[in-house]
């Protein structure tokens, strides 16, 4: 496939509340994505291997500031005891993008404001932010799975022991550091993989601070389009992704018809998953898990 990246103007300035991986949802530095992920949300709507980059980051930056000077002190939750923390990859993943955006001066917005903090979410080991220091005020979240189940639904990711093993430099580095354990696929062997994976963790994370590491933890969410899509360019990968018995209709908030787990299967797998993880890496506080 091939690959597009344009330089567009950002129009909508609209701030959403989130609630779960951040406090808020700014404008989009980027829309879009340059990988292919089987279960990409970002490629139900945008299907082409493309990325628009946002050419007036000043202006969502602006954006960002007026709307975070009008929440006042922040009182503590789960996204963060101290900052409104804003999620900046929300439909992109900013570190992928990473030479495309301004990230130097967008962190530094982030390091130097005494209200806002930023979130992003990436699928691959951004080395060259390791140079830049944001004073915890940049919280990078590392998605992980099981690697026989990342090898085929995301197969253009970095390797997933190689994210772990990175949680430490960039933690030293100045960065505050979580796992995202998502999407969580069930599967066949999927509580076996997950045991090994958290072993993994428990491992390579230093004792000296996994106090300081949190997770989220996300059910597989699926659509009908990408499904569609799926059965032509990743058949293996929709094999372990469409499973109809198991999946009921879901409206998003924004009104795309998507498919997740039953209530049953889903109240399984998050209770299964929070005992197998508790069991393992107990001191990896879960910031939320639905």
């Amino acid at each position: 496939m091939t690959k597009k990246v344009t330089f567009d103007e950002r129009k909508s300035m609209t701030v959403r509340e989130s609630g779960r991986s951040s406090d808020f949802i700014p404008p989009s530095f980027g829309f879009g994505c340059l990988l292919n992920c089987a279960y990409c949300y970002v490629h139900r709507h945008k299907p082409e291997l493309a990325v628009s980059i946002a050419n007036n980051d000043d202006k969502i930056l602006a954006r960002i500031d007026r709307h975070v000077r009008k929440q006042g002190i922040k009182q503590a939750n789960q996204t963060d005891e101290k900052y409104w923390t804003y999620d900046i990859a929300c439909n992109d993943d900013f570190a992928l993008h990473s030479k495309y955006h301004n990230w130097e001066k967008i962190f530094n917005f982030f390091k130097n404001h005494p209200l806002a903090k930023a979130t992003l979410a990436t699928k691959i080991i951004p080395v060259k932010f390791l140079q830049f220091d944001p004073e915890r005020k940049v919280r990078i979240r590392f998605s992980i799975m099981p690697q026989n189940i990342s090898s085929i639904v995301e197969p253009y990711t970095a390797k997933t022991l190689d994210k772990i093993k990175a949680i430490e430099k960039f933690y030293d580095a100045g960065y505050d550091v979580d796992i995202n354990f998502s999407p969580v696929i069930l599967q066949d062997t999927w509580e076996e993989d997950y045991a090994h994976l958290f072993q993994l963790v428990d491992q390579y994370v230093p004792d000296r601070i996994k106090e300081h590491i949190n997770c989220e933890v996300i059910m597989l969410t699926h659509n009908e389009k990408k499904h569609e899509r799926n059965e032509i360019e990743l058949p293996e990968a929709e094999k372990l992704l469409w499973q109809p018995d198991m999946q009921q209709v879901k409206y998003s908030s924004y009104g795309g018809r998507n498919m997740r787990y039953k209530n049953n299967w889903k109240r399984y797998g998050v209770d299964t998953f929070r005992q197998i993880h508790d069991d393992i890496i107990p001191w990896n506080t879960i910031r939320y898990i639905f």
